[in-house]
């Protein structure tokens, strides 16, 4: 009866009930009003108060009961309602516990599972929904795409609060801490995932192709059959672009504008752009093959910035060599081909333009800084003493940073410190060299374009001028804002490059025999002795070097081995595992003074080998295994160092691991190439 009593409406429902009560206190009020007027009316409406509160009174207390069972049987019924409406829903729905044991599932959940009805855990019948991913303290819900029985489903996992739960629950006990339910809804996505692919695979990409060496290409063949091989290698370009329903748009004489679908795009990625190869096969009695270079620009949000990577692109690709597709999108880029060395132009229009640009931008500023990369060999070493000659004959301060002198350039190092002709500051290290620099100060980089190799990379984030001259491939990762960016991969060396621009920095340019050397002894390493990548133009440096007065024997004994580091190369190559029948693979100990340098000649030496189409030589220094990787022309290591992290040329390349453990170097090493052989890159 007590709890009778107490029950009591509320809300909206419970002023409804009172209007009555309400109502009478306004008779009241009209009735006090009427008795001022006459005693007899006011007494007369006194009885139809009484008589309306005792049949409103009776009206209000007999229905309250009958509306409060109404209530309750409405609540149950609801209740009923509810559950029908959750079980009969066409969405799965299920509650599980925070173990992922599945305590309910509606209709659609069990007809989804229906296969797996004896698991009890979520995990085992969908092992992405896994308890690690439902909501946690302070995550309400989350959403995951899962993957059942070629379906998607969007997952949404809601955390429903079951504070107080076992309080009042007399059938089940839950731990206070884990006083929660999950509440699992899976909505089927898989018509909306194929509608966003397909209109993923219709958006239109932008792209640029050109003949590399069109010139040359031409000047090989009779000029009555030039415009027939131009014909042969349009229609080429024409066939393959078409066959994907793309668009060709010829600009110039070697240079083509095109459009494609992604899903096109998809197509030509499979079977890794074979239009690089078959434009090579055209063949009319042409000396020269031609080579493309291919530009896209994918996952762009309007054409125009797909046609602005396409650019980029297309430049990346040039300055890598040609001979290769590169595709730029919002997440970094990819890279195809580049199997074949781009032939050097034996033009010097080139390198002129370049030394007037360095010409002008020296002459603005008060003092120049060059560097190369880290732990700098002679090629580096020698580039860098040519950039500082050139800064010298315009009548500029010049400084060198150099951190680690190596035993490669350690003669030429101590011959430049002692000569009373240099100040004593012509050398830094990379903390003085932040002390030096002001903002009327030009950096100039040598023999790398990757900002993380160069001997102070925090010199480039202080310096508004930036110049590169270097003959590595560039990759992804390269030097930003450099106003002057000359990058060769075909030459020999960037001694090369220094010693073509020096001779337009300044008329009558004087370098000095010491200077003459380092220039020649980074040709010389870099060539193995002008037996690799030489053209007519490292013959042309070499020549005006000679004349500068480089001293070849001089250079010779430099570079000559001591016994303990000829043992070492030695037992490198004699250690040496040939893997696959073609690869030679070696280590090299880093117990002696520059063993960098000692790998890169035992790789050279083990290409003198009968059947090694590639060479790998590994030694430890200074906490991390550097790599060095060489080739004849069987081979292009670079794309295999490329995969490691590292770079370089297409028979001449190198990289780094983080870490000392030189047997699981050697095994990614043979992953990857194991991988590329089975691509087909190799």
């Amino acid at each position: 009866m007590k709890k009778k009593k107490g029950m009591r409406l509320k809300g909206q429902l419970r002023m409804y009930m009172n209007w009555p009560l309400i109502m009478t206190v306004l008779l009241v009020a009209m009735n006090v009003w009427l008795y001022m007027l006459d005693k007899k009316a006011g007494f007369i409406m006194s009885i139809f108060i009484l008589v309306y509160l005792a049949i409103a009174g009776g009206l209000y207390f007999y229905n309250r009961s009958l509306i409060l069972a109404d209530l309750i049987q409405f609540s149950a019924q609801y209740k009923g309602i509810e559950h029908t409406l959750l079980k009969e829903l066409a969405v799965p729905y299920a509650i599980t516990l925070e173990d992922g044991q599945i305590l309910w599932g509606n209709d659609a959940f069990t007809a989804l599972t229906a296969g797996l009805r004896k698991e009890k855990y979520l995990n085992r019948m969908i092992p992405e929904l896994h308890p690690g991913v439902f909501p946690k303290k302070d995550l309400e819900h989350s959403e995951l795409e899962v993957t059942y029985k070629d379906r998607d489903y969007l997952v949404e996992m809601r955390r429903v609060s079951l504070q107080g739960f076992s309080q009042k629950e007399e059938l089940l006990q839950i731990p206070e801490d884990e006083e929660f339910f999950v509440a699992v809804s899976m909505q089927d996505v898989t018509e909306l995932n194929a509608y966003i692919r397909e209109n993923e695979d219709q958006r239109m990409i932008a792209g640029l192709i050109y003949i590399d060496n069109f010139d040359e290409v031409m000047e090989s063949v009779e000029e009555v059959r030039q415009s027939l091989l131009v014909a042969l290698i349009d229609r080429k370009i024409n066939k393959y672009i078409g066959d994907v329903d793309g668009i060709v748009k010829k600009m110039e004489k070697d240079k083509y504008f095109i459009v494609l679908k992604k899903e096109s795009y998809k197509k030509i990625a499979e079977d890794k752009f074979s239009l690089l190869e078959e434009v090579k096969q055209v063949n009319i009695g042409n000396a020269r093959s031609a080579t493309l270079s291919i530009g896209l620009g994918l996952n762009t949000a309007t054409y125009a910035l797909s046609y602005q990577y396409a650019r980029v692109a297309i430049d990346l690709a040039l300055a890598r060599g040609g001979d290769q597709a590169v595709i730029k999108d919002c997440n970094g880029i990819t890279y195809f081909g580049g199997k074949k060395e781009q032939t050097a132009k034996n033009t010097r229009v080139k390198a002129r333009v370049k030394a007037e640009a360095l010409r002008e931008f020296i002459a603005t500023k008060d003092q120049v800084m060059i560097m190369g990369h880290k732990i700098a060999d002679p090629d580096a070493f020698g580039a860098s003493m040519g950039i500082y000659r050139a800064a010298v004959s315009l009548e500029k301060k010049a400084h060198i940073i150099i951190n680690t002198v190596t035993e490669s350039v350690r003669p030429l190092y101590d011959e430049i410190v002692d000569s009373p002709a240099y100040e004593d500051g012509i050398f830094l290290t990379s903390d003085q060299a932040m002390d030096y620099i002001t903002d009327n100060t030009m950096v100039v980089v040598v023999d790398t374009n990757k900002p993380q190799m160069t001997e102070c990379p925090e010199l480039l984030k202080r310096s508004r001028m930036i110049a590169v001259l270097d003959h590595h491939r560039q990759s992804s990762n390269v030097i930003e804002n450099a106003v002057l960016s000359y990058v060769e991969p075909y030459s020999s060396s960037t001694c090369e490059m220094v010693a073509e621009v020096l001779q337009y920095i300044a008329d009558d340019i004087k370098i000095p025999s010491v200077e003459a050397d380092c220039l020649y002894a980074g040709i010389m390493i870099d060539t193995r002795n002008f037996m690799n990548r030489t053209g007519v133009r490292t013959f042309e440096a070499a020549a005006f070097l000679r004349r500068c007065g480089a001293d070849i024997t001089r250079v010779r004994k430099m570079f000559r081995d001591d016994m303990a580091s000829y043992r070492a190369k030695a037992e490198a190559m004699r250690k040496a595992e040939v893997y696959r029948k073609e690869y030679a693979i070696a280590e090299c100990p880093g117990d002696i003074d520059s063993p960098t340098v000692l790998a890169a000649q035992a790789a050279n030496e083990l290409l003198d080998i009968s059947g090694i189409k590639a060479s790998f030589v590994l030694t430890v220094y200074e906490g991390k295994i550097y790599l060095s990787a060489r080739s004849i022309d069987e081979v292009n290591v670079q794309i295999i160092a490329e995969k490691l992290g590292g770079g370089g040329h297409i028979n001449s390349a190198g990289a780094q691991f983080d870490h000392t453990n030189i047997q699981e170097a050697i095994s990614v090493l043979k992953e990857t190439i194991d991988e590329m052989i089975e691509e087909g890159d190799i």
